[in-house]
């Protein structure tokens, strides 16, 4: 059991082992579903699509089965950490719903606790033939794997890019339709752009004041692109030449004058830098697609932009080098999301399955995206919905099979802010081995001594 779960088993001394789902009263069966959401509050989307769409459309298909199948829906809308805690007591008593919604970075955690099994484990084997397998790319499944078992499927997810300005680039004298193949071409597109007089050449996000957004928008897809993972194999990663190569590119693009070191130590940089790209005084900036869909979007973005369609170009984060990247890619990225998963101790899994594998359908995929373009687990949805934005269309088709996901373990936060706390070091002019060296240090007092760390 994980430390942040432990404390859980005393908790639930006062809970009933009562397990779940079960007889409804009229000799049909009852499933229920939990997610933290709830009409009129928090994720009310989620909320109002399982009760008015999900559930009639699951019941009545089942009445034409000949079963009598009631559908109840437990909603919360509390912070992210009451819910997973909630949760936690929930399944370590034995009870809890039939289907749970998860932040994907919780299933190590879970499973390693004992919460959670293997879908094939809880449902049998009819899991693996389920039809959409084949639509959700394999590095997508990976946010509800753990140990190369599957756990959860995965729902809504993303991508991460390179964004670029156009007009700066063609300043700059650079292409309009940019795909840079190695971290040594973004650093020359940084220097033509300096050379133009750009105010800030090249943001990737650095240090602590940017929290995970420097870890997932910089340092893990260019650790990825390094031939890296953050953990892999049973260890983590520690001060080894991939990680040494991530530290010198940020060195390089910080005390050089192609990023400004200043922003990554304000507060609300990261806000800052959203207004700067907007303002056309950043070139080139490390971002999600959230990006392009809440922020520079034209007429209700963060920092909108009229013109974002001309004027912002979008490529794939390149590898050091071609081929240096994990699974001997060129290029890269780093996706989040949400997955659902079965509660072990249902009294009905096979059940319990068909639900949550129709909450998974083309059909009811489509339908909780509500006419909203939006990327989703599934190929076949993105083909269909997406066709009026290229950018995400993009990020569906090109990013989605070359993606990775931070590890579901329950230390991977404090390792994340050791991640972040060098970078820090080598944009304030600290030498890569002794950001580096540190880095280590911290890393093995986390995850127990230097047996788990690969250096």
């Amino acid at each position: 059991m994980r430390p942040a779960l432990a404390w859980v088993t005393g908790a639930v001394l006062a809970l009933a082992a009562c397990g779940t789902g079960g007889g409804s009263g009229d000799d049909g069966v009852t499933l229920t579903i939990t997610a933290n959401a709830i009409s009129g509050g928090k994720n009310a989307e989620t909320a109002d699509w399982t009760t008015k769409w999900v559930i009639p459309q699951f019941e009545a298909e089942q009445k034409a089965k000949g079963r009598q199948v009631h559908v109840r829906f437990q909603p919360s809308g509390v912070d992210d950490e009451q819910y997973k805690t909630k949760i936690a007591l929930d399944l370590k008593s034995r009870a809890g719903a039939d289907v749970i919604d998860l932040d994907g970075i919780w299933v190590g955690e879970f499973a390693q606790a004992g919460y959670i099994k293997p879908l094939t484990e809880v449902a049998g084997p009819e899991v693996e033939s389920w039809e959409g397998w084949g639509q959700i790319p394999k590095a997508v499944q990976g946010l509800g794997t753990f140990e190369d078992k599957k756990y959860g499927l995965p729902q809504g997810t993303d991508g991460r890019v390179l964004f670029y300005n156009r007009d700066l680039f063609a300043k700059a004298g650079l292409p309009a339709d940019w795909q840079p193949k190695s971290w040594q071409e973004i650093v020359d597109a940084g220097t033509a752009l300096k050379k133009a007089g750009v105010p800030i050449p090249i943001q990737i996000d650095a240090g602590t004041a940017m929290g995970e957004a420097t870890s997932m928008q910089g340092a893990l897809p260019l650790l990825a692109g390094a031939g890296a993972e953050i953990y892999a194999g049973g260890k983590w990663t520690g001060a080894s030449p991939a990680l040494k190569a991530v530290l010198g590119l940020y060195r390089q693009i910080y005390t050089t004058g192609l990023g400004d070191p200043r922003l990554q130590q304000e507060a609300q940089g990261r806000d800052k830098s959203f207004a700067q790209f907007a303002e056309g005084k950043i070139g080139i900036l490390a971002e999600g697609d959230y990006f392009w869909r809440a922020v520079v979007e034209p007429k209700a973005g963060v920092a909108p932009m009229r013109n974002r369609d001309q004027a912002v170009g979008y490529a794939l984060i390149p590898s050091q080098r071609p081929g240096a990247g994990i699974r001997g890619q060129d290029f890269v990225s780093m996706s989040g999301g949400a997955v659902r998963v079965l509660n072990p101790n249902s009294r009905n899994p096979k059940l319990a399955w068909e639900l949550m594998s129709f909450m998974h359908s083309a059909k009811a995929t489509t339908s909780q995206l509500a006419g909203a373009a939006r990327i989703t687990s599934r190929s076949d949805v993105n083909d269909q919905v997406l066709g009026a934005d290229p950018m995400l269309k993009f990020v569906s088709d090109r990013v989605l099979p070359i993606t990775a996901y931070r590890p579901p373990l329950a230390v991977y936060p404090q390792v994340s802010v050791a991640l972040q706390e060098a970078t820090a070091a080598v944009v304030s002019g600290k030498s890569v081995d002794e950001a580096a060296a540190a880095y280590q240090r911290t890393v093995e007092s986390l995850v127990g001594g230097p047996a788990h760390v690969a250096g």
